[in-house]
């Protein structure tokens, strides 16, 4: 049977989190260490159990039991499995102290982009625990290590896919949490990471013709685009892995402080400042795209627009902190 252990890679002592089981020594060793439930890569398994995710002492009765399963309780394979999702080259790069910082954020970055594809490509609840545990370590990385966290936020690519999108709001949401919160431990910035990173992931349930159409949408494909929200917080839901820090983030990255936002107008104080500080990450990544449409904005002048004309929609105050990300 083939398990993938819950957190991530630190949190245990075994050298990969994800692995066949083939001794009876290997179970007694996930019990030794406090994990009570792992969770079955069905795709990778030869003995396959009734529920993906099930205790270590069922672990331990069935690795006795020849008992064949009902095929009609195997769930249908996802297109990606969470080993694809995140593969152990992009835990060891970031668990790496020996790469020069410059050729690090290149990797991560790389990988990030590559996760999130997969990750909106099948975002089975597997997928997106799978991809939490990484945003975590990718937060830890950006928390520790100023440089490689530096070069990071400069090496944002300037496409507008959701996937990429997805990477540079993560990144630069992070180092504003960073900025913000640096003194503070009253805010669980893994899972702030994790509400940046998956902030579109409801997109995947709006038609792409819509999301990609080169230019203004009309009020019927505006009123689709502004379920994405509400998506991705179901989805999220369903999966288990919806915090408070990822709930007001998704819900609430398009509110603006004027009340001109979406889906519920929020305005001002009604507004949390997880889904304030991703508004401001979210529209500056949108100017800073090319697309079909219109060419990239430097990040200079993407600033100096929001400080200009755009100011009545953000929080004063975070947008300065914003500002110094760029210095």
């Amino acid at each position: 049977m083939f398990v993938i252990l819950p957190g991530s890679w630190l949190s245990h002592n075994f050298l990969k989190g994800q692995f066949k089981i083939s001794s009876q020594k290997q179970i007694a060793e996930v019990a030794r260490q406090g994990i009570s439930e792992v969770t079955v890569d069905y795709a990778r398994s030869d003995n396959l159990p009734i529920n993906d995710t099930i205790t270590v002492e069922e672990l331990e009765h069935i690795s006795h039991s020849d008992a064949p399963v009902d095929p009609k309780n195997e769930p249908p394979p996802a297109k990606w499995c969470s080993q694809d999702v995140v593969p152990q080259a992009f835990l060891s790069a970031i668990e790496d102290k020996s790469l020069p910082p410059e050729h690090k954020s290149k990797v991560v970055y790389d990988h990030s982009v590559e996760m999130m594809k997969k990750l909106l490509d099948s975002p089975t609840a597997e997928n997106i625990r799978a991809s939490k545990g990484a945003i975590s370590a990718i937060t830890d990385m950006i928390l520790s290590d100023d440089q490689t966290a530096n070069n990071l936020l400069r090496i944002t690519s300037h496409d507008f896919y959701t996937y990429t999108h997805s990477v540079n709001v993560g990144v630069t949401g992070i180092m504003l949490s960073k900025e913000l919160f640096k003194k503070s431990d009253a805010h669980n910035l893994h899972e702030l990471g994790a509400g940046f990173f998956l902030h579109d992931l409801g997109k995947i349930n709006v038609d792409a013709a819509i999301i990609n159409k080169p230019g203004r949408l009309t009020d019927a494909e505006m009123k689709r685009m502004r379920i994405h929200p509400y998506q991705g917080y179901k989805i999220l839901e369903q999966a288990d892995a919806l915090s408070e820090e990822c709930r007001y983030i998704i819900m609430q990255h398009h509110e603006l402080d004027d009340g001109s936002g979406y889906p519920k107008r929020l305005k001002g104080d009604g507004i949390h400042i997880y889904g304030k500080m991703c508004c401001i990450a979210d529209i500056f990544d949108a100017l800073t795209a090319e697309r079909s449409y219109k060419k990239a904005m430097s990040p200079f002048d993407a600033l100096k627009l929001m400080k200009g004309e755009m100011a009545y929609h953000f929080d004063r105050e975070l947008f300065e902190s914003f500002v110094l990300l760029f210095r």
